[in-house]
């Protein structure tokens, strides 16, 4: 695969959680960056949550206090636990890999949440 793959999205009631997992194709470039971002239908793609290669975040406000990514940049590996889930939470959630060359995107994963 050339893309980075996501899984875990799905259907949830407001308040519940999904895990997002990622898995980036490997490269002789090394990661930087590894991120989750989010498009809603009419929207522009956003920004939720990077994690660099020694460990840092970042969080968009809207998701602080509720989500939380992890893992491992050298394992080309990124979670996103996703807690407290609200409707406008919905998007279509998309993992990117930042290298010292270019980025890759995933094809994206649907999260969907019920009022």
């Amino acid at each position: 695969q050339v893309q980075p793959v996501e899984s875990g999205g799905g259907l949830v009631q407001a308040g519940g959680s999904l895990r997002l997992s990622c898995n980036a194709p490997r490269s002789i470039f090394r990661i930087v960056y590894m991120g989750w971002y989010r498009q809603a239908p009419g929207k522009q793609r956003e920004l939720v949550a990077t994690i660099a290669s020694g460990g840092s975040t970042n969080y968009a406000d809207s998701v602080k206090g509720r989500f939380t990514i992890s893992g491992d940049t050298s394992k080309n590996t990124v979670y996103l636990q996703m807690n407290s889930l609200k409707p406008e939470d919905t998007a279509v959630y998309y993992c990117k890999s930042s290298t010292d060359y270019r980025d890759y995107w995933g094809r994206g994963t649907q999260v969907t949440v019920s009022s």
